[in-house]
Parts: structure tokens; C-alpha cells; sequence
């Protein structure tokens, strides 16, 4: 887990952030969260892209197994059950907290005035992503995204598990 400001990305990471999403990443300001390989898993996009286009999902799920993973939960209506959650005032309380750490995260990156206020996955209010909530659950750690903890919990792929194509290709290899 990484919070801004990220280390600048390398070529390394782009070649695999391209095979990742399949086209070139854009905006990229930083990777977010890695595979135990060292592979790209979540990466930090600026809040305003290159064209001009407001960007509010700072940070970005890349990896395909995790993708896929959040992508089979939604298709199981897992996202009503998440939403169902925040009846709990704890959970409602921490989703707020999440939204409000990710708002000033991105803030590192400039305010962008038509995206103000507006963080990503439906935060604070509603389930709307998971995507979105599970790659800022993957960035900000265990404890800060409840929902995306929730998510992650509830996906068959795990961080801590290899599956990428390319093994640690974003790594550049250690020097003899």
C-alpha cells in the first residue's frame, strides 16, 4: 500500500500497465498497490487527464484477476448486500472516512472543480463500484475502505497470491 507522492513510473510499469488494461494507461501519476511479484495491481491517475477530461477514479484496479474478480461479484448482486452494510453506523462512519482520505489523496494531484467533492465507487453514500472501492481498499490498506475490504474479502483473488502473466515484469532487475 502507497499513499501520494508516488515514485515516478518507469517504462517497465507502463509496457505492463498496456498489456494490463490492454491500450495505454492514461494519466498515470503513480502505482497505488502491487502484486507480491511486483506487478502493477492498483495505479494512481491524475485527477484531469492530458485532454482536458476530468478524471475522478484516482485510483484505478488494473490488474486483469483482480478486475475480473470484482467484475464477478457485481454480476452475483454481491453490491446490494455490500450497500446493506452501511445501515451499521460504524461501517457508514468509515466509508465517510475512506471518502474523505480519498478526496486528499487525490487533492495531492490538483483540484479539479467539476469533479469536487466526488470520489469514486459511490462513496460516501452508496455501492456503486466495486472496481473502484476494491483498488482504494488495495491502495489505502486493510481498515481504511470498509467496503472494499468487504469486497476483497469476498473475491476469490487475493493480493498475496501471484497470478499475473509476466511475473514481476514492472521490477527492474537488481543490478549483480
Amino acid at each position: 500500500m502507497t499513499t501520494p507522492p508516488f515514485a515516478p513510473v518507469t517504462e517497465r510499469e507502463l509496457t505492463v500497465l498496456r498489456a494490463q488494461l490492454g491500450r495505454p494507461a492514461r494519466g498515470v501519476v503513480g502505482i497505488a498497490a502491487r502484486c507480491v511479484c511486483g506487478n502493477p495491481t492498483v495505479v494512481a491517475t491524475s485527477p484531469r487527464l492530458d485532454d482536458g477530461t476530468p478524471f475522478p477514479t484516482f485510483y484505478y484496479l488494473t490488474h486483469p484477476a483482480a478486475t475480473a474478480a470484482m467484475s464477478r461479484l457485481e454480476a452475483d448482486h454481491v453490491m446490494p448486500e455490500l450497500a446493506a452494510l452501511l445501515d451499521e453506523p460504524d461501517i457508514r462512519a468509515a466509508y465517510d472516512a475512506a471518502h474523505r482520505a480519498y478526496l486528499r489523496d487525490r487533492a495531492v494531484y490538483g483540484e479539479v472543480d467539476e469533479i469536487a467533492g466526488i470520489s469514486a465507487g459511490g462513496m460516501p453514500t452508496r455501492v456503486k463500484c466495486l472496481h473502484a472501492l476494491g483498488g482504494h481498499a488495495l491502495a489505502a490498506g486493510p481498515g481504511v475502505n470498509p467496503i472494499g475490504d468487504a469486497a476483497l474479502a469476498r473475491s476469490e483473488w487475493s493480493p498475496s497470491r501471484c497470478v499475473c502473466d509476466e511475473p514481476g515484469a514492472a521490477v527492474e532487475a537488481e543490478a549483480p
